[in-house]
This record gives C-alpha cells, sequence and structure tokens, in this order.
C-alpha cells in the first residue's frame, strides 16, 4: 500500500487513546489516526456528516465497545449493515472480557476481539501485535 493507511481508534478513554495511538505511530509504516471519542462520533466520520463531510474512510477501525453516546456495539452494527462500510476490518479492542461480549461482537460481524490488558508495557504489546497481524500480514481492502 503505498499511501498511508488510515486507522479509525474509537475511545473514550484519553490516556488509552494516546497510549494506542503512540504506539501505533511507532511503527515503521505511514499510519494516519483519526480518533473519535464517542460511538456518535465514529459514526459521523464514517458515512461523512458534519463536519466530517471530507473525511477518507479508514481502512482499520479499533473500537472500544463501552462508550458514551452509543455503545460499540451499537457503532459496530451500523458499520457491518452499511454497504460502504462492511468490508473495513474491524478490531474490538475493550477492558472486557465477558465471554457474552466476546460471542456478541462475533455474532455483529467483528473481525477480531482483544482486551486491553492492564498495565503499560503489556497494552503496547498487544498493539503492536494487533499492528503487526493488521499492518503487515493481512491485506487490507
Amino acid at each position: 500500500m503505498s499511501r498511508p493507511i488510515r486507522v479509525l481508534l474509537v475511545e473514550d478513554n484519553p490516556g488509552d487513546a494516546d497510549l494506542t495511538k503512540e504506539t501505533l505511530e511507532d511503527c515503521r509504516l505511514h499510519v494516519e489516526i483519526d480518533i473519535a471519542i464517542d460511538g456518535a462520533e465514529a459514526l459521523d466520520r464514517l458515512f461523512r456528516r458534519p463536519p466530517h463531510g471530507s473525511a477518507e474512510l479508514p481502512d482499520l477501525i479499533f473500537l472500544d465497545l463501552n462508550l458514551p453516546k452509543m455503545s460499540g456495539r451499537e457503532v459496530l452494527a451500523q458499520i457491518k449493515q452499511h454497504p460502504s462500510l462492511r468490508t473495513i476490518p474491524v478490531v474490538i479492542l475493550t477492558s472486557s472480557d465477558g465471554e457474552q461480549d466476546v460471542v456478541r461482537s462475533y455474532e455483529l460481524g467483528a473481525n477480531c476481539y482483544v482486551t486491553k490488558p492492564v498495565g503499560l508495557e503489556a497494552f503496547q504489546a498487544i498493539v503492536r501485535s494487533v499492528e503487526g497481524f493488521w499492518f503487515t500480514v493481512v491485506k487490507l481492502p
């Protein structure tokens, strides 16, 4: 891919958002990261509603489940029901390790489910693992 890899990070926790962004930006590939702080903003960006009318669609979405205004589950359902969005891979990156959340996320069309570990180094290692898989192993649409 000659152009930058575009990532939409949907995360309401500023610390987790900053850490994820910094870790992704440290990779050798050129990555452009947009952050949405709640589910409604994520959908506004994806559907290019004002003020995001000129936003480019991401190549990959990192989605937290527990978001204000609209849950990650609702966002995921809308993404996977829309013809122009459903092929965008969605990585669930959340603090929940509940079996019900895992199963429901896959039922809604998640491409990957990752539980955020506690601790800075463990968190960075998980993000790097996800990054390595999605940015170097997998061919993105």
